[in-house]
């Protein structure tokens, strides 16, 4: 399946947990993504997402002709050393978020992957994608 989104990776408990950025066009995704690099988050994928299961999990890379490259909306395309590939353990929507909102998953490859809705252009995003990924992880006892 091929994904109108991005995704991005951090690494925790020595493992590579992947968040994958959805948003109609425009909405910030790339730009995100771009600040989440600086927040320790490396970049697998801008624009397009492979996806594909395997072992109960869901994974994700960048088309052949995206890989290692992301948009700088009004500046340029730039290319930068991308993960291959990340397990995907959280969507982050890019939306308007409820202030304290329930337990949300979506359906991807017939998977039940944990949901974030959030505004990608709040300062505090990163952050946030940071902490959902701990929360996630210690609430799910998560199999390495």
């Amino acid at each position: 399946m091929i994904a109108h989104a991005g995704l991005i990776a951090a690494r925790t408990a020595g493992h590579w947990r992947g968040v994958l950025i959805e948003g109609p066009a425009g909405v910030g995704k790339s730009d995100l993504a771009l600040r989440a690099l600086g927040a320790g988050f490396r970049l697998v994928a801008d624009d397009r997402v492979l996806l594909w299961t395997c072992d109960g999990r869901l994974w994700g890379r960048a088309p052949e002709m995206l890989a290692d490259l992301l948009e700088v909306r009004g500046l340029d395309v730039v290319r930068l050393s991308a993960l291959p590939f990340a397990e995907v353990t959280l969507v982050a929507r890019c939306g308007a978020p409820d202030r304290m909102p329930a337990p949300q998953s979506t359906e991807i490859c017939g998977l039940a992957i944990p949901l974030i809705e959030l505004d990608p252009r709040e300062a505090s995003a990163p952050a946030k994608l940071s902490r959902a990924l701990a929360l996630f992880d210690a609430a799910h006892n998560r199999r390495i």
